[in-house]
């Protein structure tokens, strides 16, 4: 069962079930599959602000690589756990931008399990050269502009 739900203008909120595909042969969630369900929230925050996931990501004129991501683990997720993930964007300059998740079991409440952290650039497909973020894409960073990332290092 996957859903999302946008609570506010500031932050968005993607609540994911664990599944079996997700663990490691010790049963826990692998890690490199965290950054995936972070993923999975961003696409959910694109189409929730309205943003068609074909064009976008078969977009011949614009591109949205990661460049650096990392995750930081505080306690294991298991099969059937329900997740929250919560994701921030935060732009930086014309060209770029970061994402900051916090990925938070049901059973813990406010107690985070895992955090991590996505940054993007904006590029020509072809040329692979720089280019300024599409006006969409704009628009969605600063629906998230008034929330301060410092909220993340606060628990």
């Amino acid at each position: 069962m996957i859903k999302s739900i946008s609570i506010n203008e500031m932050s968005f909120y993607y609540i994911r079930i664990v599944h079996f595909q997700d663990t490691d042969a010790a049963g826990v969630v692998y890690f490199a599959n965290v950054l995936a369900m972070c993923h999975e929230a961003y696409e959910a925050s694109l189409v929730e602000f309205g943003i068609n996931m074909k064009v976008f990501f078969s977009n011949q004129e614009m591109a949205i690589p990661i460049i650096h991501a990392n995750v930081d683990f505080r306690r294991p997720m298991f099969c059937g756990d329900e997740l929250t993930i919560e994701l921030i964007p935060k732009s930086w300059g014309d060209d770029e931008f970061e994402i900051s998740y916090q990925v938070f079991l049901k059973e813990t409440g406010d107690k985070w399990a895992a955090r991590a952290f996505t940054k993007h650039v904006c590029i020509h497909p072809q040329s692979r050269n720089r280019q300024k973020l599409s006006d969409e894409m704009r628009r969605w960073l600063l629906s998230f502009s008034s929330l301060e990332l410092n909220k993340f290092y606060e628990k």
